[in-house]
């Protein structure tokens, strides 16, 4: 009895040392800060966005100007975490990958409305109502969150985005329709079975120098009304792509066998920064 008395006394101080020494910890931590929270107040859209803003390293202490990197999609603790540790680890001067870059990702509301546009399935249109309002979110893109981020930012000309999935798709449609709005492509697994696959059918506008990279994993068949292999998809986009024979524009499909549509991400974004920043990590040195 004495025994036991004894082990509950010494877990009780055993505890509430603890406890006590936790409160002093919590007491003394700060936040570890990744980056910035925004707003955007949208007269396209009509509505106020988030962003979620990654400055570079030396930012707050320099005048100098940086690329954007424009991230579709994904929740602050998902995809953009994973995509800024990316960029900030390939800017280290002795990985030298990737220049110094601000990432900006701009906070989903409602993936369909925003990166698809209209589609002629009526199975999708009851399935998704609210889907098919692309052409405005492009417009936000075009004429008020790139505006918004030069007057705010210090950047350069050098635009990136990516996007994947119905992201993917997206900027496959900025790319065909609204190729000037950036000068490099990071295209993902993109959704190109919205629709049955309609937007392979359009011309592909002026893509003279751009750097467009494209990738897919061992996908299959899209879960849809209307089934699709992903990656026959992005062969017959790089196809036409590779047809539109645009001065200066690079391309670079790349099969990526070993990951899926959930693990493809990080993969092809560590990828596309190798192949697409060589000149400008280049001429650093």
């Amino acid at each position: 009895m004495k025994n036991a008395l004894t082990l509950l006394v010494l877990a009780i101080t055993s505890m509430v040392f603890g406890q006590t020494e936790t409160a002093k910890r919590v007491g003394t931590t700060k936040p570890f800060v990744l980056g910035l929270i925004d707003e955007i107040q949208s007269s396209v859209l009509g509505e106020r966005r988030i962003l979620n803003i990654y400055l570079p390293e030396g930012y707050n202490s320099s005048s100098a100007k940086y690329p954007v990197i424009y991230l579709l999609d994904g929740s602050a603790d998902e995809d953009f975490i994973h995509v800024v540790g990316l960029v900030q680890y390939k800017s280290f001067e002795w990985v030298n990958r990737v220049p110094k870059s601000t990432v900006v990702r701009i906070a989903s509301v409602d993936p369909r409305r925003d990166l698809t546009f209209p589609t002629t399935i009526v199975e999708d249109q009851k399935k998704y109502p609210t889907a098919g309002h692309s052409e405005k979110f492009i417009a936000f893109i075009e004429r008020e969150l790139q505006p918004f981020i030069e007057k705010n930012y210090r950047t350069n000309s050098t635009k990136t985005i990516v996007g994947q999935s119905l992201g993917g798709l997206l900027a496959t449609e900025i790319l065909i329709k609204k190729p000037t709005l950036f000068n490099k492509y990071i295209i993902i697994s993109p959704s190109l079975w919205w629709d049955n696959g309609s937007l392979l059918n359009f011309p592909v506008a002026d893509i003279e120098n751009k750097e467009i990279y494209l990738a897919v994993g061992k996908e299959g068949l899209t879960p849809t009304s209307t089934p699709r292999v992903m990656e026959d998809d992005v062969k017959l986009l790089s196809k036409k792509i590779g047809k539109a024979k645009a001065e200066n524009a690079n391309l670079l499909l790349d099969y990526l066998p070993e990951e899926n549509h959930a693990t493809i991400m990080h993969q092809a974004i560590s990828n596309a920064f190798k192949v697409m920043f060589s000149n400008e990590s280049e001429n650093k040195k």
